[in-house]
């Protein structure tokens, strides 16, 4: 063997053979024992929710079409500080994980550590598995201990269950807000219908102008069989008499005069509205426009209140039931034998990466000498 390969031989020994075995005896001596919890749920949403919130039309738009968005919210929430300041408000983090500090300072906590390094240790501890096809979240909460372990992960669907709870909370005073927002603009709207209905009748003195054409109707149809009759009475005189001077047929023609009058004023009214009619002139044809023009308003605002106050009562129906909730099929687990550190993967690993670094060095620094 040359110098050179005394050297690879030193260098391996050193860079691979070396920190393989300090980690192997740290794994086997030094490090702790961490136990896992396993914990799985999903978010479920009640069956009918979606029903009624359809029926609530564009209210119904924040709740979503399922409970996905609200899984995604919760995988995320998992992994946030928020989580990690809750619980540790409740059970301690610091002192759970701190315990073997710093006898193990790999995988022990540093306890004067900020709230980021507590953060960056739990998203190491607290391993999350996530399917987007099922919705299904599933935990694997490492500890020291096995009843610590449990003690976190149920911590952990105690504060999900919180969550899920707030955007319950959230959603129900969202659709409440909204069916009452929509409630009083249709009462508004009903309100303002009927005023102008109302002074419309004030200002033509006319309650219904339908009813006022019936009555008008009948008025020139009993003018118009009183001057039938009328001229049926003169055509008899005229046939009973052949006075020309008789006054019966004077008296007669006066009332066929007064009777036709009657009918062409009664006529024109249906054009042009009199003082009868109210206290101006006005073209009677544009009053009943106008009069059917507010009939159609009010009956609309009618419908939009009545429609309105069935999606108040929808919206407290769905207000006063959970319609998202926390579906656990897996339970926190107790374990009974420690799983981690996983010594002969970690071993493995490290003598791996560190022989791919040896060789790719060797290779760099043998080619380069060659180039000189």
């Amino acid at each position: 063997m040359r110098r050179r390969h005394w050297g690879l031989l030193m260098s391996f020994a050193l860079g691979v053979l070396l920190p393989t075995a300090l980690a192997v005896l740290y794994l086997t001596f030094v490090s702790e024992d961490q136990y896992a919890s396993t914990v799985g749920f999903t978010v479920r949403r009640e069956e009918g929710s979606d029903v009624a919130a359809g029926l609530l039309g564009g209210l119904a738009q924040f709740t979503g079409t399922g409970a996905s968005s609200e899984s995604d919210i919760l995988y995320e929430f998992i992994q946030s500080q928020e989580i990690v300041e809750a619980i540790d408000a409740r059970v301690d983090l610091r002192s759970i994980y701190a315990r073997y500090w710093p006898g193990d300072p790999v995988f022990a906590l540093n306890p004067s550590g900020s709230i980021e390094d507590l953060l960056s240790y739990w998203q190491r501890m607290v391993r999350i598995s996530y399917d987007q096809g099922t919705r299904m979240i599933e935990l694997r909460v490492l500890a020291f201990s096995p009843e610590e372990a449990r003690k976190v992960a149920t911590e952990i669907v105690a504060e999900s269950q919180k969550m899920i709870n707030d955007l319950n909370t959230a959603a129900r005073q969202d659709v409440m807000r909204y069916a009452n927002e929509d409630l009083d603009v249709a009462l508004v709207r009903l309100k303002s219908s009927r005023e102008a209905m109302t002074q419309f009748r004030t200002r033509t003195q006319i309650v219904d102008p339908e009813s006022d054409i019936q009555g008008r109707m009948g008025v020139l149809n009993n003018l118009q069989q009183q001057l039938a009759e009328v001229l049926i009475e003169y055509d008899l005189l005229l046939l009973q008499t052949e006075n020309a001077d008789d006054p019966r047929l004077a008296q007669s023609k006066r009332r066929i005069g007064v009777i036709r009058e009657r009918i062409a004023a009664e006529r024109e009214t249906f054009a042009t509205a009199s003082d009868e009619v109210g206290e101006i002139n006005e073209n009677y044809p544009k009053l009943i426009a106008e009069y059917e023009s507010l009939s159609v308003d009010r009956q609309y605002a009618e419908e939009a209140y009545r429609l309105a106050l069935a999606a108040v009562d929808i919206a407290r129906a769905e207000a006063s039931r959970q319609s998202l909730y926390l579906a656990a099929y897996i339970r926190p687990t107790l374990p009974e034998t420690s799983e981690f550190p996983q010594q002969f993967v970690f071993s493995a690993l490290i003598a791996l990466f560190l022989s791919l670094a040896w060789a790719i060095i060797a290779l760099g620094y043998y080619s380069i000498r060659d180039r000189r």
